[in-house]
């Protein structure tokens, strides 16, 4: 039930769709004859709307998030698998019209090809299923798998996991494939947003993974106070942000992570330590 139940609370509580609903109450009451309260609700709505999508909140909102984890520091010790996590193919459109697509998370693939040349040794993990409620459409690892060509990624090293239809899945099934040992070093690859949910999930997973955060959609705490030039931007970038604060706490209630807001704790995971929030 969990499945279905946060696809629901997620499209109630999403910022641009709870205001707009806010709108449209204050709408039908004016039509209903409860001309102050609607006008109120309604004229509240359209404000909340404009702040939402053009002043700085959706970066304010992110920047906790994306700067938990540190990007990733190269040295020497070797690498024995990278995972990355599905969230960037758009399944639909890369099956009806036969080519690869992503969306704004396509860092994600990018990084995957490039760690893949880099460590040539290493095993190489996609886990990505359907995301659909319905659970028949195409999977991420089964689009990723038709085009590991165009993305030069070696089929011979894929390991393609199909099952998963959100993180807490992708920590269970891809630990359950792969069997990781504790002195193996596998890194994580996802969205910097989505990392400190992730991490949390793979360590109550008893998998322990080194951060490798990509697809940043700030530049940094001097992000703090920029301004949007269009309010669909702002508004499309603090739903996915709500969504996620909203996952991490529906994931701790669940017991599906091991912190309310995982941070880098321990050296084996070659992460530097953060600052508590």
């Amino acid at each position: 039930m969990f499945f279905p139940l946060s696809k629901l609370l997620y499209f109630l509580v999403t910022p641009s769709n709870a205001l707009t609903l806010l709108v449209i109450i204050g709408f039908g009451l004016v039509a209903a004859g409860w001309r102050r309260l609607g006008l109120a609700l309604g004229g509240l709505g359209g404000v909340l709307l404009l702040v939402a999508g053009l002043s700085p909140l959706a970066g304010l909102v992110a920047l906790p998030l994306e700067e938990r984890f540190p990007a990733y520091a190269v040295d020497d010790r070797p690498v024995t698998g990278i995972i990355v996590l599905g969230g960037a193919i758009e399944t639909r459109t890369s099956a009806e019209r036969r080519q690869l697509a992503v969306n704004d998370a396509g860092e994600r693939q990018i990084a995957m090809a490039d760690l893949a040349r880099r460590y040539p040794q290493s095993r190489l993990v996609f886990s990505g299923g359907s995301g659909s409620l319905g659970g028949s459409a195409t999977s991420e690892s089964e689009i990723v798998g038709r085009y590991a060509d165009t993305m030069g990624l070696p089929r011979t090293r894929l390991i393609l996991e199909d099952r998963s239809r959100n993180t807490r899945e992708n920590a269970l099934f891809t630990a359950d494939m792969v069997k990781p040992k504790p002195e193996e070093r596998w890194l994580l690859v996802t969205s910097a947003w989505h990392m400190p949910r992730a991490i949390g999930c793979f360590r109550q997973a008893g998998f322990s993974v080194t951060a490798y955060p990509v697809d940043y959609r700030t530049g940094g705490w001097g992000d703090a106070l920029r301004v949007n030039g269009f309010a669909s931007e702002g508004l499309m970038f603090l739903d996915l942000m709500a969504k996620e604060w909203l996952g991490l706490v529906a994931y701790r209630l669940a017991g599906y992570t091991d912190a309310w807001l995982p941070a880098p704790q321990a050296s084996s995971e070659a992460e530097e330590a953060a600052p508590s929030l």
